[in-house]
């Protein structure tokens, strides 16, 4: 009995300690080669093959039917309260917001009529600077409708409120797009400052 006890003690003690053995084989910790010595990242390093964040351009989605109509109604919305509450200011860019959103899916007819509604209240309140941006956005509507002749006055008056007002550098722009009219170009360069004044409100 004596000797049964024994071996199986010593069977069991070699079972375990080759165990411990096995598993401190398996999960030796080994540091990893320095970065000089791996040639690949070496070679990324001195080709600048890194990416930085001037190499990373921004995707930009086209929005969805889905979504305009989502911003259609949320705008609309924001319009009619700030209408019955009588906060003109806000609703004039509710109206002018909702006016771009028709540019893009090319319902020009309503763009105009909102840009309309928007203007009135923008010389209600007295906001110069929204209305010269809506002058632009008319002119840039009548354009693309034909009427060749009333854009051009949107556009002078436009340039003439804007000098008033102090806004040399929209003066300026504004003058350079007089030349435009009649070239169906006047339209895309106006959704493009549109475009580039909608992305600095983040900044």
């Amino acid at each position: 009995m004596r000797y049964t006890l024994l071996l199986l003690f010593i069977i069991t003690g070699f079972s375990a300690s080759a165990q411990i053995f096995f598993w401190k084989k398996k999960h030796t910790f080994k540091p990893g080669l320095p970065i000089k010595a791996c040639a690949l990242g070496k070679a990324a390093i001195n080709s600048n093959l890194l990416l930085t964040n001037d190499s990373v351009k921004p995707y930009i989605y086209d929005e969805s039917e889905f979504s305009l109509l989502s911003r259609e109604r949320a705008l609309i919305k924001d319009a009619r309260h700030n209408m019955s509450w009588h906060i003109y200011n806000a609703a004039s860019y509710n109206f002018s917001d909702l006016a771009q959103l028709y540019i893009r899916m090319h319902r020009y007819s309503e763009a105009k009529w909102y840009f309309l509604q928007s203007i009135s209240l923008s010389r209600q309140e007295n906001d110069s600077k929204h209305t010269v941006a809506i002058l632009v956005s008319l002119a840039a509507i009548k354009e693309n409708l034909g009427d060749l002749v009333s854009a051009r006055a949107d556009l002078n008056e436009a340039h003439d409120l804007a000098q008033v007002k102090g806004m040399k550098e929209k003066a300026e722009e504004i003058n350079k797009m007089i030349p435009l009219l009649g070239q169906n170009k006047l339209l895309f360069v106006n959704h493009y400052a549109a475009s580039v004044a909608d992305g600095n409100k983040d900044l």
